[in-house]
């Protein structure tokens, strides 16, 4: 299968350096977090570094593969893989940064001591990899990175829970994050609120290391290469109404925001008796049908199948970009946590959508959306800031209204998003990458 991205920079670089980028999953895995790895993989090149991604065979992920995400990688991008242990019966290790461990161990050091490997940087989760980058600056002396798409020292519910898997959990980040940490060169982050609280557990590390944050940035190619693949949405049909669609997974601490929401659409049904919100991928596991996480909750307040519509299943990501622009909305929902920044949002701006957001106040995504005229945002000031969200939200609704109904593509200011593109970003990480001593 021959992608349908033809980037290739190598020619008229000098000095080209290279980095080998850890990332046990990658395409055509469908977990969103492959694709932090791969637009970086992708831009590299323009910015003198030539990019080796070391990854876990496809052979052995547990999700559902997505042949076409394969489509969206440069040509010629130099991808090696390696085997891992399969998952168990019963199943008793998933993640695929344990299965892989060793074997991608073994790899990176093979690469590290028989290429001029300049940098290496592991992409987190899986987190356990992230120690790989200690051994090999033990072994080679080559200098390495962590980026944090999710912080990986947190408190999921049930982490006070003694004995249970997040408490286990818990207790193992504590003494693992120090160990994988401690020789790093540089930290980076979604945001930095991914990695603030690292630098704090490990104080040396701010005169020793790097840090920078960079969000996932859009990638307009990809939907360039959407248009040519003819795929259609099947998940709802268009009708009268305006639809809304939220598309990926709920963070734990989205549904008290979520709840306010339906709390005041249920008290002004009449507002939104010609409105529909879908939401695509939020289940409870990735391809679990039946495993609904939105549904109870509009039960609760009688919104289901009238104007809240899911589909738990996690569909393939360019599956996603044909359905937010069958869409005449993109919906777009924030975290009680600060940090939290929606992959989403750049993908709302670059599906042409107006977009109606409900986010942290201190969320970067408040900023990229005001800022570039793509939409409205109910901005609240954390979990103490519920009242005002069910108190806000059909104001805000109303005004979102009368935007999406003389909304226009070309009013988006594209030249300032521009700033929060792929290629921006990974500038920024090469900024960050050419400073590291």
């Amino acid at each position: 299968m021959k992608p349908i991205v033809k980037i290739c920079f190598f020619s008229n670089v000098f000095n080209v350096k290279k980095i080998l980028i850890i990332s046990p999953h990658y395409p055509p895995s469908n977990l969103a977090a492959v694709h932090r790895s791969r637009l970086f993989a992708q831009h590299l090149p323009a910015f003198g570094w030539e990019p080796i991604i070391l990854t876990v065979d496809e052979a052995y992920y547990e999700e559902s593969l997505d042949r076409n995400l394969q489509k969206l990688l440069p040509v010629n991008q130099r991808i090696e893989k390696v085997k891992a242990y399969a998952v168990s019966k019963p199943r008793l290790i998933g993640d695929i940064g344990l299965r892989g461990f060793f074997q991608l161990r073994k790899k990176a050091l093979e690469l590290v001591k028989q290429e001029k490997i300049d940098f290496v940087y592991i992409t987190i989760p899986s987190f356990y990899v992230s120690l790989i980058g200690t051994y090999l600056h033990r072994k080679t002396g080559v200098l390495y990175g962590i980026d944090y798409i999710d912080p990986w020292l947190h408190q999921f519910p049930g982490s006070d829970k003694l004995f249970s898997r997040h408490w286990f959990s818990t207790k193992l980040a504590k003494w693992l994050e120090p160990k994988a940490v401690k020789d790093a060169a540089m930290i980076t982050g979604v945001a930095e609120g991914y990695f603030t609280a690292v630098l704090e557990r490990n104080p040396s590390l701010k005169k020793s290391c790097v840090v920078g944050a960079m969000p996932y940035g859009g990638e307009a190619a990809d939907h360039e290469v959407l248009k040519t693949l003819k795929l259609q949405p099947y998940l709802f049909q268009k009708n009268q109404k305006l639809q809304l669609v939220y598309a990926g997974a709920m963070l734990p601490k989205a549904y008290e925001p979520l709840e306010a929401i339906f709390q005041s659409i249920a008290a002004n049904q009449k507002q939104f008796r010609e409105v529909e919100f879908h939401f695509i991928g939020t289940g409870k596991t990735t391809h679990d049908a039946m495993g609904h996480n939105i549904k109870p909750l509009a039960e609760k307040y009688g919104l289901w199948q009238t104007v809240v519509f899911e589909y738990p299943k996690r569909i393939p990501y360019l599956d996603v970009l044909i359905h937010l622009d069958a869409a005449d909305a993109v919906f777009i929902l924030g975290s009680t946590e600060p940090h939290y920044t929606p992959s989403k949002t750049y993908q709302g701006v670059l599906s042409k959508k107006p977009i109606l957001a409900v986010l942290h106040m201190q969320s970067t995504a408040v900023h990229i959306v005001r800022s570039t005229n793509a939409g409205r945002v109910l901005a609240f000031n954390g979990k103490e800031a519920i009242a005002d969200i069910r108190q806000q939200f059909c104001r805000v609704f109303d005004d979102f209204f009368l935007f999406e109904s003389s909304y226009q593509p070309e009013q988006v200011d594209m030249k300032l998003f521009n700033q929060y593109s792929a290629k921006e970003v990974t500038r920024k990480l090469v900024s960050l990458l050419d400073s590291v001593k």
